[in-house]
């Protein structure tokens, strides 16, 4: 019966998170400390080949047919997808996680990384059709989506106040560690 309850309290244990949206609390050697949004403390190994990649506010005047971007999207009013955010990605990131899947920004959200094939203005804001090598999808971008890109950045840029997302993976003995960190640049908070 013991054997049974703790079975069972495993398999009830929540998941490990992927990543942690938060603020850097300190940089100490290779330990990144980020109090999450929640208001949780991760202590993070900073691996020795860590990417840091810059997160800068754009405009949708950048998002043009033929770009790549990645959009997190909410089911709208409407029925059609509503963007939370877009990131406009540099050509020398197209197809990073190209096509669409679940995503942890906000209940029922979607991450879709695509090319825009077609960018229409309408009455209720602006319509991108993009398209994956397993479909396409229809996202209504509005003046409250946030429009990002992403930028030159490393290791100097993780400063105390600076807000991230860290990715993350939990190791055997129970710590964390981070191979890649989005920073946010001049106070953004990354809205991924």
């Amino acid at each position: 019966m013991v054997a049974a309850s703790t079975v069972y309290a495993i398999a009830q244990k929540a998941p490990v998170p992927t990543r942690v949206r938060g603020t850097v609390e300190a940089v100490d050697s290779d330990t990144l400390t980020v109090k999450s949004r929640s208001g949780e403390d991760f202590k993070l190994h900073m691996t020795s080949d860590m990417q840091v990649i810059g997160i800068a506010k754009t405009s949708l005047s950048d998002v043009k047919v033929g770009s790549f971007i990645g959009a997190t999207t909410v089911p709208g009013t409407s029925g059609m997808p509503t963007a939370v955010e877009v990131h406009v990605f540099p050509e020398n990131m197209r197809g990073t996680g190209e096509g669409s899947r679940p995503y942890d920004l906000k209940p029922n959200s979607t991450m879709t990384n695509a090319t825009v094939s077609q960018s229409v203005v309408g009455n209720d804001g602006h319509t991108l059709l993009v398209k994956y090598k397993d479909g396409e999808k229809k996202v209504l971008v509005t003046p409250e989506t946030s429009v990002v890109t992403f930028v030159p950045a490393d290791k100097s840029d993780l400063k105390q106040s600076a807000k991230v997302i860290a990715f993350m993976k939990q190791l055997p003995d129970g710590s964390f560690e981070t191979r890649r960190v989005m920073v946010g640049r001049d106070g953004l908070t990354p809205p991924m």
